[in-house]
């Protein structure tokens, strides 16, 4: 697996956006501060076949931001919808309906944008999965892969509208 390193240094205007925030965090044993980031790659190791060394990529912060307190809600808000849409996972009842699993109902905390974003990828993960499995059989005849291709489509298309249609048949 590669790994991930995080080079030491920032960017300035990174920096620049840390700096009021450098001496609370360091008076509070503990601090936590939420930021908005993006790092770039700056190199990469690759090692020589068969060497124990792992694949490794270094990034550095190139930029930051860190939310006041007024709107610090929302960026835990879109944190914790990052990792719902990141984590969402689910299974099809015996009549083809998905159903999510419980950490996957647990995170959307009731909110029905992220129950339906958790349930269309769960979704779209189920049957990416299939049309994947199905790709890897060997020479189907026509009739079994215009088979495949309609379970796939009537899937998505329950996965969209939560049942069965036949929308664009």
């Amino acid at each position: 697996m590669t790994q991930l390193k995080f080079d030491p240094k920032v960017s300035a205007s990174a920096q620049e956006a840390l700096e009021p925030h450098i001496r609370p965090v360091y008076a509070t044993p503990a601090a936590r501060r939420l930021f908005i980031g993006e790092f770039a790659a700056l190199e990469r190791t690759e090692p020589a076949p068969g060497s124990e060394k792992e694949a490794s990529v270094k990034v550095r912060i190139v930029a930051l931001e860190l939310p006041n307190e007024a709107q610090e809600g929302y960026v835990r808000e879109a944190l914790r919808f990052l990792h719902l849409q990141r984590t969402a996972r689910g299974t099809l009842d015996d009549d083809g309906q998905l159903e999510l699993d419980e950490s996957t109902l647990r995170l959307t905390g009731g909110h029905l944008a992220y129950l339906e974003t958790a349930r269309l990828r769960a979704g779209l993960l189920h049957w990416s999965s299939y049309a994947r499995r199905v790709l890897h059989t060997s020479n189907p005849t026509i009739t079994e892969a215009m088979h495949e291709i309609k379970a796939i489509a009537d899937g998505l298309a329950a996965a969209i509208d939560g049942a069965h249609g036949e929308e664009g048949d």
